[in-house]
């Protein structure tokens, strides 16, 4: 957003009988979260999602959505039941293995008790028939998600929640899982998801769009939007590009999305050499006309923005750059728990600082300066950017806070390890989840350097720092 799979598990003593084969674990109800310091009940224990198939309709003259999804998961412990996340809408059917499950709805968790329990490893397929108007997320911290009707149509996004408002899944990062997605909508309006395009069939009056995202992917990445939108495709480089305006859009702001959308390949071109590789095989972005939500967000393979962010060319190229920034560090490289989002978005803006040097339109340093020189009474100052609490995890010092902690890093150990710490952090734990702890191990074994003073004083202290590193010679 502007502004490694590992799953969390019970461990269980097991008392070793005088047989020298040891009695399987007894079968329980999984956990009915993940336990994220910040969102303890978002996910869910005891199963690795490893494929959704969501099978949707929209029809925009009710804002009903009618879905199937289909979830194909592995057993990690020994389950009676096991829960799922999916909030509102009324489930007309659950399955597991092709055999009617027992269910049961409290708030957001949806709990499902299959015929006969699960064995650990073992692989199942959960099927959930339901429809509904999927709902709006309202959080006066951490801004609106979910559903947002349009003028013709819908745009689903959000962080950090907002899976669960359309499709039942296990929404947290640290469980991604690859997709197919379908979504049906009257002939004569687009609609798009993410990954490549692998299908569109029109029948009675509603076409089909498939989408395959065959790299993992966390839930809150998952998006749809159906309207009339203005489609540019094109393959460069291996990668498929769909960029997608809303013919409405007020014609200056679109002619800056143009321009901007563009340049998607010089962006990934520029990216891709100093993080590595391109991690997906889709790339591009989305402005509806309208953008309530107000907020860019990097929906994987397929960012979404508002007609705000084109309001002028260079702020275009800067929050695209911004947003597929993300596909390496928040996408691909994923966060295992919320408080460490700073790995997302401070990684981004050093990004956005990179790009405005190479285009000569001020230099990381001069970036790092203006945001140093706050006053050290301002609020700015007084989050600790690796632990910000969860009302604070879009605060603008998460941001900028996290970006010159990457430029103090940069200062302290040099250019030519500064950018391999990026790179190699980028792909080593390429399709992974991570945490703050991890990148300083990362940084101190690539750098050769004790860096606990450092990233303390920059990350976890909610003050100004007094002193900025020595920029080293390489």
């Amino acid at each position: 957003m502007r502004r490694a799979a590992v799953l969390t598990s019970v461990l269980l003593s097991v008392t070793l009988a005088a047989s020298p084969v040891s009695a399987a674990p007894a079968a329980h109800p999984g956990a009915a979260g993940l336990g994220d310091p910040y969102f303890p009940l978002d996910g869910n224990g005891g199963y690795d999602a490893k494929h959704y198939d969501l099978d949707v309709r929209y029809a925009p003259e009710t804002d009903v959505l009618t879905g199937v999804t289909t979830i194909r998961a592995r057993a990690t412990e020994s389950l009676t039941s096991f829960n799922l996340d999916f909030d509102g809408m009324t489930i007309r059917a659950v399955t597991v293995d092709g055999h009617p499950a027992r269910w049961s709805r409290a708030g957001q968790e949806l709990t499902v008790t299959p015929r006969r329990s699960l064995r650990r490893n073992t692989a199942f397929i959960t099927k959930v028939t339901y429809d509904g108007i999927p709902k709006k997320i309202v959080d006066p911290d951490l801004g609106d998600g979910g559903a947002f009707t349009t003028d013709d149509g819908v745009v689903i996004l959000g962080e950090p929640d907002v899976a669960a408002a359309w499709f039942p899944s296990n929404d947290h990062p640290l469980d991604k899982a690859s997709y197919t997605i379908k979504v049906t909508a009257p002939k004569g309006l687009e609609a798009i998801s993410n990954g490549t395009l692998a299908g569109r069939s029109t029948r009675s009056g509603w076409t089909t769009w498939t989408w395959e995202q065959p790299e993992p992917m966390a839930s809150y990445l998952a998006t749809a939007s159906i309207g009339e939108f203005g489609l540019t495709t094109y393959r460069k480089n291996g990668i498929f590009f769909l960029d997608a305006i809303d013919p409405k859009l007020d014609p200056e702001l679109a002619a800056n999305a143009r321009a901007s959308f563009a340049r998607e390949p010089e962006f990934l071109r520029f990216m891709a050499g100093v993080f590595g590789p391109y991690p997906f095989k889709a790339a591009g972005g989305l402005v509806d006309s309208q953008g309530e939500w107000g907020y860019a967000l990097e929906t994987q393979g397929r960012p979404i923005y508002t007609p705000g962010d084109f309001g002028d060319r260079e702020g275009g190229d800067s929050v695209v750059v911004h947003e597929l920034a993300h596909q390496w560090y928040g996408d691909s490289v994923a966060l295992a728990r919320w408080s460490d989002i700073w790995l997302n978005e401070g990684f981004a803006s050093y990004a956005e600082w990179l790009w405005s040097e190479h285009e000569g339109l001020g230099t990381a340093q001069e970036n790092f300066d203006q945001s140093y020189s706050r006053a050290a009474t301002s609020s700015f100052w007084k989050i600790k950017v690796a632990d910000p609490g969860a009302p604070n995890i879009f605060s603008g010092a998460v941001y900028d806070r996290g970006a010159m902690t990457l430029h103090a890093l940069r200062l302290a150990v040099g250019d030519a390890k500064f950018f391999r710490i990026l790179r190699t952090w980028a792909q080593q734990n390429r399709g992974g989840n991570v945490t703050t702890a991890m990148f300083i191990a990362h940084a101190e074994k690539i750098s050769g350097r004790q860096l606990d003073g450092l990233f303390t004083t920059w990350l976890y202290t909610a003050a100004k720092p007094s002193q900025v590193p020595s920029r080293q010679v390489t």
